[in-house]
């Protein structure tokens, strides 16, 4: 979905549109941006920026308090129009997920038809725009889904593949920010296909365990199947960030907004949880968990928050820079069970 909280905040209100638009706290109180309408990142404002230094990027900015109610209930739409064309839809958030139309309920041979279909059907049902990238992969999906927003469609088959990837940087790769990005400039590499040139062990003493993934990704393969909801012994919700966070308000609040998206998740299959685990990895890709087990089981979005925020306290966030964030509940029972 294209900028999915400012959009429907826009939609709803038609005094937003044409504005440049934020949706989060209150800079006075420290509050972060969730999310910046195009208008808004046009001045530079983006998720998960401290709402102060958004407004002085933006000086016009209109800061929207964020309804996450109303965005689920629009996800939930979104997500049954996806599911009727095909079972293999594996979410990553409200806003966006991954399909395999390789075979698909409407018998459409081209993934280009359903991917326009699927556009259409969502702006009729939601009065919003999505933008599709259509690939043989996981990888290529999601870089060509950015490339033409808002409203976008990209298209990258079989046989463009190799020609796609030549022209791509290095923080095209998933999971590439900049950091990373200037580990590899340091080694010469420009290009993500540049990666192919590099000595692997030169190439692992550079970016370590990551190192072998990156140059599989290079030649554009990526073999990770499409993995539907199902019945789960937990759920979690995880980001890789293009910018590393470096604030700890930017932390808690994303991790805050993830807690309430596994508390949504727990409360729409009847589900509570007796363990909040938080996932922080660094800039260099040292990854830490730490989970607080509960007394009694609860799908308590404030609960299940509070948690995951005080939980990083225990970690270096907010002295070290960030590049990804995750919140998992487990130990799942049946409502009342706990």
């Amino acid at each position: 979905m294209d900028a999915f909280y400012a959009s429907v905040e826009q939609r709803d209100d038609p005094a937003l549109r044409g504005k440049p638009v934020a949706v989060g706290g209150r800079p006075d109180q420290r509050g972060v941006v969730a999310a910046a309408s195009y208008e808004a990142r046009a001045f530079g404002v983006r998720s998960a920026m401290p709402m102060a230094r958004a407004l002085r990027l933006c000086p016009a900015l209109v800061i929207v308090h964020p309804d996450f109610e109303r965005y689920r209930q629009v996800s939930r739409q979104v997500m049954d129009l996806l599911r009727a064309c095909t079972p293999l839809v594996e979410p990553l958030s409200l806003d966006e997920a991954y399909l395999d139309v390789t075979e698909n309920n409407w018998n459409q041979p081209l993934a280009t038809n359903v991917a326009k279909r699927l556009k259409r059907e969502i702006h009729e049902t939601t009065q919003l725009t999505a933008s599709a990238g259509v690939a043989p992969n996981k990888f290529l999906a999601k870089i060509a889904s950015g490339y033409r927003k808002p409203d976008g469609l990209t298209v990258i088959p079989p046989e463009r593949v190799e020609s796609f990837l030549q022209d791509l940087p290095v923080e095209a790769l998933w999971g590439v920010g900049p950091v990373t990005a200037r580990k590899l400039r340091a080694v010469g590499i420009e290009k993500l296909v540049q990666i192919r040139t590099v000595d692997l062990e030169k190439l692992r003493a550079t970016l370590g365990s990551l190192a072998d993934w990156l140059l599989q990704l290079s030649h554009g393969d990526d073999p990770r199947p499409v993995v539907p909801d199902r019945a789960s012994k937990s759920s979690s919700t995880e980001n890789t960030y293009a910018e590393d966070l470096v604030e700890l308000e930017a932390i808690r609040a994303e991790l805050d907004r993830m807690a309430r998206e596994n508390a949504e998740w727990l409360a729409r299959h009847g589900l509570e949880a007796r363990t909040v685990t938080i996932k922080v990895r660094y800039a260099d890709f040292t990854t830490v968990t730490r989970s607080h087990t509960l007394s009694r089981a609860t799908s308590d979005a404030d609960v299940i928050a509070s948690w995951a925020k005080d939980l990083v306290a225990r970690t270096d966030a907010g002295e070290r820079p960030v590049r990804l964030l995750g919140v998992r509940v487990q130990g799942l029972v049946e409502q009342g069970a706990g």
